[in-house]
């Protein structure tokens, strides 16, 4: 098994879903989260005063797949969430060890 975690730009998460979903993946984890890479954060006014604004609004997604679908799963995700521009994001793989639905006691892919 294999965890993707993917950061990518917010307004993209439904598309992402819906192409995830349609290559066959069954759930994932949504966190917001705040970073900073090559985009390095902007500048902006708010009541006359401009201050810079470091950390960039991203959503984390934590999908988990057997290994056989990972790749399908990562070029989804990047194909999807691309838009072109500074800040579409990044895309890590790990290996998995151990699953297990806490409802039933299944354990691995069956857990998935």
């Amino acid at each position: 098994m294999k965890m993707i975690i993917a950061a990518i730009k917010p307004f993209k998460l439904e598309d992402v879903r819906e192409a995830l979903t349609g290559i066959g993946v069954s759930g994932l984890m949504v966190t917001e989260i705040k970073g900073f890479g090559a985009q390095a954060g902007h500048t902006e006014i708010y009541r006359g005063a401009e201050y810079e604004v470091n950390f960039v609004p991203k959503l984390k997604l934590e999908i988990i797949v057997p290994a056989g679908l990972a790749d399908q799963v990562v070029e989804t995700i990047a194909s999807t969430a691309r838009t072109g521009k500074i800040g579409d994001g990044k895309i890590f793989v790990l290996d998995v060890e151990h699953a297990l639905r806490v409802r039933t006691g299944e354990t691995n892919q069956d857990a998935l």
